[in-house]
């Protein structure tokens, strides 16, 4: 059983910067294979924008790639983001997830932190 707690997001101007981050309670946090960041726009479908594997291999969604950085703390079994020069497409629900495989779509999920990004 996995459970993931997520903080952060909030209100910001475009081209500001927030956070996100997501706390993994799990008794088998070494055994995650995969974490990521998946948001949803109201009206679009669901995108993941970052992931991470247990080996620290990383990818970005295009419409992210050099304004968000993945990361995550082991020690802490914690999965952060951080949302830099953020536009107002990036405003959505999101939420952090995790796998003990590396599928398309991770089975485990956090209860969404809503971003805003105003003009």
């Amino acid at each position: 059983q996995v459970d993931l707690r997520q903080s952060g997001g909030g209100s910001v101007q475009a081209g500001g910067t927030l956070s996100l981050s997501c706390v993994v309670f799990s008794h088998n946090y070494k055994s995650l294979l995969c974490m990521s960041w998946l948001r949803q726009a109201r009206g679009k479908e669901r995108e993941e924008v970052a992931r991470i594997e247990s080996d620290g291999t990383i990818t970005y969604a295009d419409s992210v790639k050099g304004r968000f950085t993945i990361s995550k703390d082991d020690a802490k079994e914690r999965l952060d983001l951080e949302l830099n020069s953020l536009k107002p497409e990036d405003t959505a629900m999101y939420y952090c997830a995790a796998d003990f495989r590396c599928y398309d779509s991770l089975e485990y999920r956090g209860q969404g932190t809503q971003v805003t990004v105003s003009s």
